[in-house]
């Protein structure tokens, strides 16, 4: 089994949440600091508002997540998690395609982001363009970020 290969797939929140809920702890509570009361949300439990995808390794394991927000003119993309050992190999990229497809597949024409500043040029190599000025977010440097899905 290659110990470097994964899945992307989408994933219901009340099968996985507590396994999507551990990486978003991992990588934004722990790692970048952000407040706890404000990572979580009432829209994670909520299927008719978001859509979650799960990343997992070919040999066990969740290693990302993402999720999709189901709003009336967009879709907004967000909560993008990665576990640092698996960040550079494809995994976020995986994410989005999913995550766009199924947008696609809802019949949205526009996918939005609030990218951090250091991850725009990644989210820019998916298509995403820069929408507006930067802002602060959780005390984290953001900016748009929008595409057709």
């Amino acid at each position: 089994m290659n110990a470097s290969a994964f899945e992307v797939k989408l994933a219901s929140w009340a099968l996985c949440g507590d396994e999507l809920s551990k990486i978003r702890h991992a990588v934004f509570v722990q790692e970048q600091g952000v407040p706890l009361g404000i990572e979580l949300d009432e829209k994670d439990a909520d299927p008719l508002a978001v859509t979650h995808v799960a990343a997992t390794s070919a040999i066990g394991g969740t290693i990302g997540t993402a999720r999709m927000l189901l709003e009336p003119a967009a879709v907004r993309i967000g909560r993008m998690a990665v576990l640092p050992g698996w960040r550079g190999r494809g995994v976020g990229q995986k994410m989005l395609e999913v995550l766009c497809d199924e947008a696609k597949r809802r019949g949205y024409f526009m996918a939005r982001l609030y990218a951090q500043t250091h991850a725009a040029p990644f989210y820019a190599k998916q298509g995403f363009i820069v929408f507006g000025e930067e802002f602060f977010d959780a005390g984290i440097r953001h900016i748009e970020m929008r595409r057709s899905p």
